[in-house]
């Protein structure tokens, strides 16, 4: 749609949730729509761009929280928002982020004078996931720039926004396979690629990643999975028939306290951990093949 938006969606969810449940269903909230999510009076507010059809998004929307924290008890409310009152406050809560020595983030509306040496990202946060407003993001760039070596072929599985396929060609990548099955989240990694000029080196597969996709994609040098533990837990397999022996696996969107359970599960399916990383609740992980 080339026409200025003229509103925004809010929503507003409530559930009665333990203090983990609430930490899950935050992080629900800001993978579904992209951006900062407010609490204010128990209510949790998010704000998305002016669905399609409205009952049927609320339906989506209620289903995946609900599948998030296993409570169907959820309550919901919506109201518009005009462009001009939301938006400018939300631009002016993000700014450039740097998350390593040489890696920054920032929105595309943020001027950034970068060190010579400075890697920078331009991601604008919208209805795709992966920004560096995300522990789980902040961790997997941070074991991306330690794991990578210059001319690795890799994959990025449930791409998003495309910014861990993009980090890994501006650190050295000979290509990066970003595979990516939501259709809006796909529209918006392919924006992002091009916009960071990595288009030469980035490959945008619009798929669901499965266990047969996946090793029709390899071998590759790395893996970067930015998921849920419960999607990353089934392709374990998958992941190690598709990279080469001595190929390397960034693992991230798991919980801290379903580390424990999830490591042991790697371990099983033949890797080890190597590095860690930790950023609020979540954890990430680079593995190796054992």
């Amino acid at each position: 749609m080339n026409n200025p938006r003229l509103r925004w969606l809010e929503v507003g969810v409530r559930a009665p949730v333990t203090d983990n449940e609430a930490s899950v269903l935050v992080d629900k909230l800001v993978q579904v729509c992209g951006r900062s999510v407010l609490e204010h009076d128990g209510w949790l507010y998010a704000y998305f761009e002016e669905p399609d059809e409205l009952s049927g998004f609320i339906e989506r929307l209620r289903s995946r929280v609900s599948s998030a924290i296993g409570n169907e008890e959820i309550h919901v409310v919506t109201r518009w928002q005009a462009n001009e009152d939301w938006s400018e406050k939300w631009k002016r809560g993000l700014g450039s982020k740097r998350i390593t020595d040489t890696i920054v983030v920032r929105p595309s509306w943020v001027q950034f004078h970068p060190e010579p040496d400075d890697i920078v990202i331009v991601i604008d946060p919208g209805m795709a996931f992966g920004t560096a407003e995300h522990g789980t993001t902040r961790g997997s760039l941070r074991l991306l720039e330690s794991a990578l070596k210059v001319n690795d072929r890799i994959l990025d599985v449930g791409s998003g926004t495309g910014i861990l396929a993009i980090a890994a060609a501006a650190l050295g990548a000979s290509e990066a396979i970003a595979v990516e099955g939501d259709p809006p989240s796909f529209e918006a990694l392919r924006e992002n690629v091009e916009r960071n000029g990595v288009s030469s080196r980035v490959q945008c597969i619009e798929e669901w990643a499965d266990t047969h996709s996946l090793q029709r994609m390899g071998p590759v040098d790395g893996i970067v999975a930015n998921l849920q533990s419960g999607v990353l837990s089934p392709l374990l397999p998958a992941f190690r028939n598709t990279l080469i022996q001595d190929g390397w696996l960034i693992m991230s969107g798991i919980l801290s306290i379903e580390w424990p359970c999830f490591l042991e599960d790697t371990s099983a399916k033949g890797f080890r951990c190597v590095e860690v990383d930790h950023d609020t609740e979540w954890t990430s992980g680079l593995f190796r093949i054992v």
